[in-house]
Protein backbone atom coordinates (compact mmCIF):
# COMPACT_ATOMS: atom_id res chain seq x y z
CA UNK A 1 0.00 0.00 0.00
CA UNK A 2 3.08 2.38 0.72
CA UNK A 3 4.63 1.27 -2.51
CA UNK A 4 1.52 2.64 -4.96
CA UNK A 5 1.72 6.03 -2.63
CA UNK A 6 5.74 6.35 -3.58
CA UNK A 7 5.16 5.38 -6.82
CA UNK A 8 1.90 8.11 -7.27
CA UNK A 9 3.96 10.70 -5.32
CA UNK A 10 6.49 11.00 -7.79
CA UNK A 11 4.24 10.18 -11.07
CA UNK A 12 2.11 12.71 -10.81
CA UNK A 13 4.83 15.55 -10.50
CA UNK A 14 6.32 13.77 -13.49
CA UNK A 15 3.16 13.78 -15.57
CA UNK A 16 2.53 17.31 -14.67
CA UNK A 17 6.42 18.72 -16.14
CA UNK A 18 5.56 16.10 -19.00
CA UNK A 19 2.55 17.51 -19.84
CA UNK A 20 4.18 21.39 -19.14
CA UNK A 21 6.36 20.70 -21.73
CA UNK A 22 4.75 18.94 -24.34
CA UNK A 23 2.11 22.18 -24.17
CA UNK A 24 4.96 24.56 -24.05
CA UNK A 25 6.76 22.82 -27.61
CA UNK A 26 3.49 22.75 -29.08
CA UNK A 27 3.34 26.77 -29.28
CA UNK A 28 0.59 27.10 -26.68
CA UNK A 29 2.74 29.95 -25.79
CA UNK A 30 5.86 30.71 -28.29
CA UNK A 31 3.06 31.36 -31.00
CA UNK A 32 1.46 34.17 -29.39
CA UNK A 33 4.93 36.01 -28.24
CA UNK A 34 5.51 35.82 -32.03
CA UNK A 35 2.13 37.46 -32.75
CA UNK A 36 3.27 40.32 -30.50
CA UNK A 37 6.12 40.73 -31.73
CA UNK A 38 5.34 40.62 -35.32
CA UNK A 39 2.09 43.71 -34.02
CA UNK A 40 5.49 45.62 -32.42
CA UNK A 41 7.79 45.81 -35.62
CA UNK A 42 4.39 47.19 -37.48
CA UNK A 43 3.73 49.96 -34.77
CA UNK A 44 8.07 51.01 -36.00
CA UNK A 45 6.97 50.47 -39.46
CA UNK A 46 3.83 52.79 -38.92
CA UNK A 47 5.92 55.47 -37.09
CA UNK A 48 8.58 55.62 -39.16
CA UNK A 49 5.92 56.52 -42.26
CA UNK A 50 4.39 59.14 -39.96
CA UNK A 51 7.48 60.89 -39.22
CA UNK A 52 7.83 60.71 -42.85
CA UNK A 53 4.71 62.49 -43.46
CA UNK A 54 5.46 65.21 -40.67
CA UNK A 55 8.14 65.92 -42.21
CA UNK A 56 6.49 66.36 -46.19
CA UNK A 57 3.96 69.21 -45.01
CA UNK A 58 7.78 71.46 -43.61
CA UNK A 59 9.82 70.27 -46.69
CA UNK A 60 6.74 71.66 -49.43
CA UNK A 61 6.80 74.80 -47.29
CA UNK A 62 10.07 75.35 -47.79
CA UNK A 63 10.30 74.34 -51.89
CA UNK A 64 7.08 76.22 -52.25
CA UNK A 65 9.14 79.44 -50.78
CA UNK A 66 11.55 79.02 -53.57
CA UNK A 67 10.21 77.65 -56.37
CA UNK A 68 6.63 78.40 -55.99
CA UNK A 69 6.17 77.93 -59.78
CA UNK A 70 6.31 74.29 -59.67
CA UNK A 71 2.76 74.11 -58.15
CA UNK A 72 1.43 70.80 -59.72
CA UNK A 73 4.65 68.87 -58.38
CA UNK A 74 4.03 70.77 -54.82
CA UNK A 75 0.37 69.67 -55.03
CA UNK A 76 1.05 65.85 -56.20
CA UNK A 77 3.46 65.49 -52.94
CA UNK A 78 0.51 66.84 -50.59
CA UNK A 79 -1.97 64.81 -52.40
CA UNK A 80 0.28 61.50 -51.87
CA UNK A 81 0.71 62.32 -48.71
CA UNK A 82 -2.55 62.99 -47.76
CA UNK A 83 -3.54 59.19 -49.12
CA UNK A 84 -0.60 57.62 -47.65
CA UNK A 85 -1.74 58.74 -44.05
CA UNK A 86 -5.44 57.78 -44.37
CA UNK A 87 -4.67 54.62 -45.23
CA UNK A 88 -4.74 52.91 -42.05
CA UNK A 89 -3.52 48.75 -41.29
CA UNK A 90 -4.36 48.28 -37.16
CA UNK A 91 -2.60 44.55 -35.95
CA UNK A 92 -5.97 42.87 -36.58
CA UNK A 93 -5.71 44.13 -40.47
CA UNK A 94 -2.04 41.78 -40.12
CA UNK A 95 -3.46 38.66 -41.72
CA UNK A 96 -5.27 40.37 -44.89
CA UNK A 97 -2.42 40.66 -47.71
CA UNK A 98 -5.05 43.20 -49.57
CA UNK A 99 -4.69 45.95 -46.95
CA UNK A 100 -1.06 45.29 -46.47
CA UNK A 101 -0.79 46.19 -50.49
CA UNK A 102 -3.18 49.18 -50.32
CA UNK A 103 -0.89 50.64 -47.43
CA UNK A 104 2.43 49.57 -49.17
CA UNK A 105 1.26 51.23 -52.85
CA UNK A 106 -0.19 54.51 -51.03
CA UNK A 107 3.41 54.92 -49.56
CA UNK A 108 4.94 54.03 -53.16
CA UNK A 109 2.87 56.78 -54.36
CA UNK A 110 4.55 59.10 -51.79
CA UNK A 111 7.92 57.82 -52.13
CA UNK A 112 7.22 58.26 -56.15
CA UNK A 113 5.83 62.10 -55.66
CA UNK A 114 8.53 62.92 -53.27
CA UNK A 115 11.59 62.08 -55.63
CA UNK A 116 9.56 63.85 -58.34
CA UNK A 117 9.84 67.06 -55.87
CA UNK A 118 13.51 66.10 -54.66
CA UNK A 119 14.65 65.87 -58.53
CA UNK A 120 12.68 69.45 -58.95
CA UNK A 121 15.12 71.00 -56.59
CA UNK A 122 18.24 70.83 -58.71
CA UNK A 123 16.92 73.57 -60.94
CA UNK A 124 16.83 75.93 -57.59
CA UNK A 125 20.68 76.58 -57.00
CA UNK A 126 19.10 78.87 -53.13
CA UNK A 127 16.98 76.19 -51.72
CA UNK A 128 19.58 74.09 -52.17
CA UNK A 129 21.66 76.64 -50.04
CA UNK A 130 19.00 76.92 -47.77
CA UNK A 131 19.29 75.74 -44.04
CA UNK A 132 16.31 74.76 -43.64
CA UNK A 133 15.60 72.68 -46.69
CA UNK A 134 19.23 70.85 -45.76
CA UNK A 135 17.88 69.90 -42.15
CA UNK A 136 15.01 68.28 -43.72
CA UNK A 137 17.08 66.63 -46.85
CA UNK A 138 18.99 65.20 -44.22
CA UNK A 139 15.94 64.41 -41.68
CA UNK A 140 14.23 62.39 -44.56
CA UNK A 141 17.29 60.62 -45.64
CA UNK A 142 17.67 59.31 -41.81
CA UNK A 143 13.67 58.68 -41.97
CA UNK A 144 13.98 56.44 -44.97
CA UNK A 145 16.76 54.57 -43.87
CA UNK A 146 14.55 53.97 -40.86
CA UNK A 147 11.88 52.76 -42.77
CA UNK A 148 13.69 50.51 -44.63
CA UNK A 149 15.20 48.99 -41.44
CA UNK A 150 11.77 48.80 -39.74
CA UNK A 151 10.39 47.43 -43.08
CA UNK A 152 12.87 44.62 -42.81
CA UNK A 153 12.72 44.00 -39.32
CA UNK A 154 8.13 43.63 -39.56
CA UNK A 155 9.02 40.73 -42.73
CA UNK A 156 11.94 39.10 -40.58
CA UNK A 157 9.40 39.00 -37.35
CA UNK A 158 6.23 37.87 -39.77
CA UNK A 159 8.51 34.86 -41.19
CA UNK A 160 9.49 33.97 -37.31
CA UNK A 161 5.54 33.70 -36.59
CA UNK A 162 4.35 32.78 -39.84
CA UNK A 163 7.22 29.11 -39.40
CA UNK A 164 5.68 28.68 -36.18
CA UNK A 165 2.43 29.01 -37.27
CA UNK A 166 2.89 26.81 -40.29
CA UNK A 167 5.34 23.96 -39.05
CA UNK A 168 4.79 20.91 -36.09
CA UNK A 169 4.65 21.26 -33.27
CA UNK A 170 4.26 25.09 -33.05
CA UNK A 171 1.12 24.80 -35.56
CA UNK A 172 -1.08 22.73 -32.64
CA UNK A 173 -0.89 25.94 -30.41
CA UNK A 174 -1.57 27.86 -33.02
CA UNK A 175 -4.99 26.06 -34.24
CA UNK A 176 -5.83 26.07 -30.60
CA UNK A 177 -5.41 29.43 -30.01
CA UNK A 178 -7.12 30.51 -33.80
CA UNK A 179 -3.91 31.87 -34.88
CA UNK A 180 -3.11 32.76 -38.35
CA UNK A 181 -1.06 33.52 -41.18
CA UNK A 182 0.31 37.14 -41.11
CA UNK A 183 0.90 39.38 -44.32
CA UNK A 184 4.53 40.65 -44.92
CA UNK A 185 5.44 44.05 -46.50
CA UNK A 186 5.94 44.20 -49.72
CA UNK A 187 6.22 47.53 -52.06
CA UNK A 188 3.04 47.78 -54.52
CA UNK A 189 5.06 50.24 -56.84
CA UNK A 190 8.39 48.84 -58.56
CA UNK A 191 10.91 50.86 -56.99
CA UNK A 192 9.08 52.24 -53.63
CA UNK A 193 11.22 50.21 -51.25
CA UNK A 194 14.07 52.88 -52.36
CA UNK A 195 14.66 55.45 -50.64
CA UNK A 196 14.11 58.91 -52.86
CA UNK A 197 17.44 60.15 -53.44
CA UNK A 198 18.42 63.29 -51.54
CA UNK A 199 21.61 63.84 -52.31
CA UNK A 200 22.25 67.14 -53.99
CA UNK A 201 26.20 66.89 -54.47
CA UNK A 202 26.00 69.34 -50.97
Amino acid sequence: MNRPTLLHRWLRPFLLALATLSLASCGINSVPTAQEEVKAKWGDVQANFQRRANLVDNLVATVKAAAAHEESTLRGVTEARAKATSVQVNAADLGDPAKIAQFAQAQGALSQSLGRLLATVEAYPNLKANENFLTLQSQLEGTENRIAVSIRDYNEAVRAYNTQVRTFPTMIGAKIRGAEVMAPYQAATPGAEVAPKVNFGT
